[in-house]
C-alpha cells in the first residue's frame, strides 16, 4: 500500500523569504495538492544566533499572498504540533542519545578555540583539516576518554556536542527523483554535529530528519543546497533503523543570476533593479528590500513566473492557473540544471495577467490610486478607464498614467504635438468639428464615429490631421486611445468644452 503523500516547507526564520525559497514551497505545494497530500510548514528555528524578529510573520504572509495554502503546521496547527523547532527541543536529546548508544554518534568536548588551532596547524602544513576518522580518536572525545572521564565532564557541566560517527570507506547509495541514482564515499565526508550542549538545541541535520520522521513525510523536496547532506541523512535513517521508511528525496535547481553565473542574490535585485523578495521587508536594523507585491506584481503571475523557473511542461503553454499548474505538475519534468531568471519575463508575465483581468478585477485594483489622485468616480468608469488601456499596461501603477486624461481635462499641451498640429487649418478645421459634435444627440461610440467619419469624408480633410488635432484637445498629448473612446467615455459636454478650452487658450502657431 502506497504511503499517503505527506510534503513539508521548512524555512529558517533568519530574514526575508527568497523567491528561491518560494519556488521551493510552490514545488512542494503543488505535489501535495495534485497527490491528494498534505502540505505541512515547519519552522526550523534551532539556529538561534541567526534568527531574525519579523521573519516568521513574513513567511506566513508570504505564503498568503501567493496562494500557498498550509494544511498543517505553524498558524494551522495539527495532530504533530508544536511546529516551530524550539519548541520541540525537549524531543531532539533523546534521539541524539539513541544514536550514541547505538555506536553511531559519540560525545565531543574541544572547544571552538582548540579547534581553531588545530586548523591553523593543518593549514600551515598545507593540509585541509577534517573532523573524521583519521582524527576522532586523538581528540577529547567519548571514543577516547575513559567512560567514567566523559559522564563525569557531562556532569560538571562541560560544554559537548554529539557528532555523528561517519563510516570509513562505505559507498552510500541514493537515489534522487529529480537527479537519479547518486553514491558517495564516505570517507569523503566529515563527522557533523548533531547536538550542542550549549543551547540545548539540535543542529539542521538531526532535527529535520528526527521531525521528518515523527511528522510522517514522505518526500522531502528541498532546495540544491541541501544535497551534499543527502549521504549523512541516508545514514541517519539508517542509523534510527528507518530506513524502510524514509522519505524519497528531490533536490531542486539554484535559481541563477540574469547573467547566468551564479545564485540570484539580493545584492542582483538591487544592482539590476528588481526585487528577490516576495512582499517589501523591513529588517529590525531598519534595512530595507522591495517586494513583488508591492512593485505592482499579481500574485498569480509572480507564481506562474516562478512555476516556470526549473519546470518545464512540456508545452508551448505559458499561462498557467494554480489549479493548471497543480493539474499538469510533474518533478520528473523539473531541471537538474540551474534556472536563470529573467526579470523581463517576470513583467512579461505580469503584463499577460493585466491583460486577462476583467473591469470589474480592474476597478478594485484602481479605485485606492483614483483616490489617491482626488478623483471619485464609480466601480463602473474606473474599470471602464482600466478596461480601454489594460493592454498596454504592465502594472495596475501604470494605470493612472495610461488614463489620467479620462478624469483629469489638459492643463497644458505636449510641445512636440502643438507645434506638428496646432498650426495652419487646423484650428479652423477644429472649430468645424465641434459644431458637428455638438450637434450629435446619441454620443455613443458607434454612433459619434459614423457622423464624425462621415463628415471628414464629406470635407475631404486628411484623417489623420483630424483626429490629432482632436487628440490634442481632449488628451493634450499623441497618447490614448481612439478618439471615439474618449468621447464616449467624458461625454458630449466635457468633449464640447475641452475643444473650447484648445480653441480659447492656445495661440496656433504660424
Amino acid at each position: 500500500m502506497e504511503r499517503p503523500v505527506r510534503v513539508r516547507f521548512a524555512p529558517s526564520p533568519t530574514g526575508p523569504l527568497h523567491i528561491g525559497g518560494v519556488r521551493t514551497a510552490l514545488y512542494n505545494y503543488l505535489f501535495a495538492r495534485q497527490h491528494g497530500g498534505t502540505m505541512i510548514l515547519r519552522i526550523e528555528d534551532t539556529d538561534s544566533q541567526r534568527f531574525v524578529p519579523g521573519a516568521e510573520e513574513y513567511i506566513l504572509e508570504s505564503l498568503k499572498w501567493c496562494g500557498i495554502e498550509i494544511d498543517e503546521g505553524v498558524g494551522v496547527g495539527g495532530p504533530h504540533t508544536p511546529y516551530r523547532q524550539s519548541e520541540r527541543r525537549d524531543i531532539y536529546l533523546k534521539y541524539a542519545k539513541q544514536l550514541v548508544d547505538a555506536g553511531w554518534a559519540y560525545y565531543a568536548f574541544d572547544t571552538a578555540e582548540e579547534l581553531d588551532a588545530l586548523r591553523k596547524e593543518y593549514e600551515q602544513r598545507g593540509e585541509t583539516f577534517a573532523y573524521n576518522y583519521t582524527i576522532r580518536e586523538k581528540l577529547p572525545t567519548s571514543l577516547s576518554l575513559p567512560a567514567e572521564e566523559v559522564e563525569a565532564r557531562i556532569a560538571r557541566g562541560d560544554q559537548w556536542v554529539i557528532r555523528f560517527k561517519m563510516p570509513e570507506n562505505e559507498v552510500v547509495k541514493m537515489d534522487d527523483l529529480i537527479r537519479g541514482h547518486v553514491e558517495v564515499n564516505t570517507s569523503t565526508l566529515d563527522d557533523k554535529v548533531l547536538y550542542k550542549s550549549a543551547d540545548a538545541l539540535p543542529t539542521y541535520h538531526l532535527a529535520n530528519i528526527v521531525d521528518d520522521r515523527l511528522m510522517e513525510v514522505s518526500h522531502v523536496i528541498r532546495g540544491e543546497e541541501w544535497l551534499p547532506s543527502l549521504p549523512l541523512h541516508y545514514l541517519l535513517y539508517r542509523a534510527f533503523g528507518w530506513s524502510d521508511v524514509q522519505p524519497q528525496f528531490a533536490h531542486l535547481p539554484l535559481l541563477l543570476k540574469p547573467t547566468g553565473g551564479g545564485k540570484l542574490s539580493k545584492r542582483d535585485g538591487d544592482k539590476m533593479g528588481f526585487p528577490v523578495f516576495p512582499l517589501f521587508w523591513t529588517s529590525p536594523t531598519g534595512e530595507t528590500a522591495r517586494g513583488y507585491r508591492e512593485d505592482g506584481y499579481f500574485p498569480e503571475a509572480f507564481i506562474n513566473m516562478l512555476a516556470l523557473l526549473g519546470w518545464n511542461p512540456g508545452t508551448e503553454q505559458e499561462i498557467f492557473s494554480m489549479q493548471e499548474l497543480i493539474d499538469n505538475f510533474s518533478l520528473e519534468r523539473v531541471s537538474k540544471s540551474g534556472a536563470r531568471f529573467q526579470p523581463d519575463k517576470a513583467k512579461w508575465f505580469n503584463a499577460q495577467y493585466m491583460h486577462h483581468k476583467s473591469d470589474a478585477e480592474l476597478a478594485a485594483l484602481f479605485q485606492p490610486i483614483l483616490r489617491e489622485h482626488g478623483i471619485e468616480v464609480s466601480d463602473e468608469l474606473a474599470g471602464r478607464a482600466a478596461g480601454i488601456m489594460k493592454e498596454r499596461a504592465t502594472f495596475i501603477t501604470d494605470l493612472w498614467d495610461l488614463t489620467s486624461f479620462f478624469f483629469v481635462a489638459p492643463a497644458e499641451y505636449e510641445e512636440k504635438q502643438t507645434r506638428k498640429y496646432w498650426k495652419g487649418d487646423n484650428p479652423r478645421i477644429l472649430t468645424e468639428l465641434r459644431e458637428v459634435l455638438a450637434s450629435i444627440d446619441d454620443f455613443s461610440l458607434e454612433n459619434t464615429e459614423r457622423i464624425v467619419h462621415g463628415w471628414i469624408e464629406q470635407k475631404g480633410y486628411p484623417m489623420g490631421q483630424v483626429m490629432n488635432t482632436l487628440r490634442l484637445a481632449l488628451v493634450g498629448a499623441g497618447k490614448g486611445p481612439g478618439m471615439y473612446d474618449v468621447t464616449s467615455f467624458i461625454g458630449k459636454e466635457e468633449t464640447l468644452r475641452r475643444i473650447d478650452s484648445l480653441l480659447q487658450n492656445l495661440k496656433p502657431i504660424e
